[in-house]
């Protein structure tokens, strides 16, 4: 039996994949949690074969839990369940550690096949992400755009765009304040904006 893990801001997500699976004689959901840290004290008690995590989680983002996992779970697999754009996120949460990226649009099928495959030792991403991944390149509606940002830089860009403060995001990633700084500053280049007012400006157009 393969042993879920939820991780989802959403109660209604959360419960309606416990449903889904209830009957299921391979996939059994055995908790779910609101918030990224919340992922890290279920592990102290239970043990997970597959955690299916959003990228927007309070506390600490997926990216920034999925690396933590890897460091300190590295036995439990990961795929981000999210309604973020896979062009922008997909091959560089891959890049940092998941074993799967899937849209919550996908239908039930689909996500039965995601969990099976990567529980067998699979990767799973969509065809047209993984044929990306083939040719070695991104072709996106914006792809010079998103070529530019490194995982990180995503994830800076993420949360400043949420109102966090240097602080808060240093606190969150893991990093100190200056790091923060230096990333903003980078970010800024990339994206040919001046002020924070314009990079969030820009951070919401990429639909961040």
């Amino acid at each position: 039996m393969i042993k879920l893990l939820v991780a989802d801001s959403h109660p209604i997500v959360r419960k309606g994949l416990e449903l889904l699976f209830v009957t299921s004689p391979h996939i059994q959901v055995i908790g779910g949690v609101d918030n990224g840290e919340a992922i890290f004290d279920f592990l102290k008690e239970h043990r997970i074969d597959i955690i299916l995590c959003e990228i927007d989680l309070p506390k600490l983002n997926g990216i920034t839990a999925l690396r933590r996992l890897k460091r300190e779970h590295p036995e439990v697999k990961t795929i981000m369940f999210t309604s973020q754009p896979e062009e922008i996120y997909a091959i560089n949460t891959i890049k940092a550690g998941a074993d799967g990226y899937l849209n919550k649009a996908a239908n039930i099928i689909t996500l039965k096949e995601a969990i099976l495959k990567v529980h067998e030792g699979g990767t799973y991403l969509s065809n047209d992400i993984a044929q990306q991944m083939t040719l070695g390149r991104r072709v996106t509606r914006s792809g010079s755009v998103y070529k530019k940002l490194s995982t990180r830089e995503i994830e800076v860009l993420k949360l400043l765009s949420s109102g966090r403060k240097n602080k808060e995001v240093a606190h969150e990633l893991n990093i100190n304040e200056k790091t923060v700084s230096t990333y903003k500053a980078r970010l800024m280049k990339k994206l040919n904006v001046n002020n924070i007012v314009d990079l969030i400006s820009r951070a919401k157009l990429l639909e961040l």
